[in-house]
């Protein structure tokens, strides 16, 4: 097991880049088993999840490759439907897996997904989306099984907006016989990415950007070529890490109009922004400002940056309200934070952070994937050492990130316990 070691009190400054989204490339990878050929999947970040993902689609019988952020995923040979609870405890994500096997193979037999310990994040809408569409759902011994003679387009409306449910639902639709609308789909920058996937395999979904959305069932679906879009959860986090410096810091690669609600709170906390093509640099405010924040759905202000602007209001001068409509249970950072010297009380699912005029380093345990971004970026600007220990869960979602931290003047280093 490994943790950091991360110097406190550090002053960032330059440019740091970011990768392409985990978020994004997950459905593309399972995307790629709805065509019979080699699809090549660009920017493509060096994750675990991404590792776990392949491990996966390799088992239903694709061939995946990866060098140097490009991933060909050849689909021709993929006859197993049946995705083993070995690997889909390990990662949420591995759910959509489902949707492209039952469109492809018309059976598909998936373990109830793992990942992060962050509250219930049940996955009945994905299976209500199915059945829907003409497939036979029942459950045993952990597992999902999901069959169907025919699918045929239907109107899907969901109780609630998903980004996993809006994803696996196009994935069977865009193979169904008929026409299919979602209602209530899920408008984040991953849903939209993954429209353009499925439309450049010769997919027809119209509604691009709405709660609406309309998909004409096609025969087949051919491999393709395609970028995949930045990691903006990973820049938001870089965000947060410059407006926690004294000095300018830019973030690159990154598309402004995926984070408006990040650069508006930002702004709230006093930074100022300069955005140019595919890059933002933050000025950090002499005093920040306290900023109450509510997290929603796209586009709404991200929950998987509310650990991360939570640190920044742990500094700030004055009192700020944080409440997470979308995991209610997401705070198992606030006592980590709290271990350096915050002040942060929960009431009634609320976060109120009463800033402290410095954080002090020490060792603290990371929960899940945010919390471990959100102890790094307190880490650094604490007085004294913190250790940060359990760091697996940062592995799997920002590639390489002491690295390259440690080029803009962090000083972290990784060691085996």
């Amino acid at each position: 097991m490994e943790r950091f070691i991360i110097e406190g009190n550090r002053n960032l400054n330059g440019t740091i880049y970011v990768s392409g989204a985990k978020n994004a490339v997950l459905p593309a990878m399972s995307a790629c088993l709805l065509t019979k050929g080699k699809s090549v999947l660009h920017n493509v970040p060096d994750l675990i999840d991404i590792k776990t993902m392949s491990h996966l689609l390799r088992i239903i019988g694709a061939r995946v490759d990866y060098e140097d952020g490009s991933m060909s995923i050849d689909s021709r040979d993929v006859c197993f439907p049946e995705a083993p609870y070995e690997l889909v405890s390990k990662m949420r994500a591995s759910i959509y897996v489902l949707g492209p096997l039952l469109a492809r193979l018309k059976e598909a037999r998936v373990s109830f997904p793992g990942g992060c310990a962050i509250g219930t994040r049940p996955i009945d809408l994905h299976l209500k989306a199915m059945e829907t569409l003409g497939a036979e759902i029942s459950v045993d011994y952990g597992y999902i099984n999901a069959k169907a003679k025919e699918l045929k387009g239907a109107d899907i409306y969901f109780t609630k907006s998903s980004v996993g449910a809006t994803i696996n639902a196009l994935m069977v639709a865009v193979l169904a016989k008929g026409k299919t609308r979602i209602f209530n789909a899920a408008m984040e920058p991953e849903v939209d990415s993954t429209i353009d996937l499925l439309n450049k395999m010769g997919a027809k979904i119209n509604g691009k950007g709405t709660t609406t959305l309309e998909i004409e069932g096609v025969e087949e679906l051919i491999p393709v070529e395609m970028n995949m879009i930045p990691d903006r959860i990973e820049a938001g986090t870089f965000l947060i890490a410059g407006a926690l410096s004294k000095t300018p810091v830019t973030v690159a690669n990154c598309e402004s109009a995926h984070l408006t609600a990040v650069l508006e709170k930002l702004r709230e906390s006093g930074c100022e922004l300069e955005i140019e093509d595919k890059a933002i640099t933050v000025i950090p405010p002499f005093s920040i400002k306290p900023v109450n924040l509510i997290t929603l759905p796209y586009p709404g202000f991200p929950t998987d940056l509310q650990a991360q602007f939570t640190v920044l209001m742990s500094l700030a001068d004055g009192v700020s309200f944080i409440e997470d409509t979308i995991f209610p249970e997401r705070y198992m950072h606030i006592a980590e934070l709290n271990r350096l010297q915050a002040n942060i009380k929960i009431e009634r699912n609320i976060a109120a952070v009463k800033g402290v005029k410095e954080l002090s380093g020490a060792e603290v345990m990371a929960t899940d994937l945010r919390a471990s971004a959100a102890l790094v970026l307190a880490g650094m600007v604490a007085k004294g050492t913190t250790i940060v220990s359990r760091i697996y869960h940062i592995d799997r979602g920002y590639e390489h990130i002491e690295t390259k931290l440690n080029a803009i003047g962090a000083k972290i280093t990784r060691e085996e316990v």
